[in-house]
């Protein structure tokens, strides 16, 4: 299990663009919002015991040694784009029928 040892908060300045800032740990955050709990049901065993913030979306991983939290509305528009975003994997090829083999019902009972 790694260690996340940088703490990211994503929000939105006022201009509209993205504002990245990065501590090296979730005291300077403890200062900025209030804590409402503990995150303990996450599947990245690293995040359990993170902190949960009042007027954030986090804890998240990102990367191997990242936390990141998030704005609500910061949240819910990369989550939009996330979602809207076309696959680029290609179609799985479909198994061609051996050679040989009819096509309709065979009878197998002839007498």
């Amino acid at each position: 299990m790694a260690h996340k040892n940088l703490v990211r908060v994503v929000t939105r300045a006022s201009d509209g663009t993205l504002r990245i800032r990065d501590y090296p740990n979730t005291e300077p955050l403890l200062e900025m919002h209030t804590q409402i709990g503990i995150d303990d049901c996450s599947t990245d065993l690293s995040l359990r015991g993170m902190p949960v913030f009042r007027g954030l979306i986090g804890p998240m991983p990102e990367g191997r040694t990242t936390v990141r939290y998030e704005s609500p509305d910061v949240f819910e528009t990369l989550t939009k784009e996330w979602s809207s975003t076309k696959s680029t994997r290609k179609p799985r090829r479909r198994m061609q029928k051996p050679e040989g083999l009819a096509a309709g019902p065979v009878d197998t009972l002839t007498v």
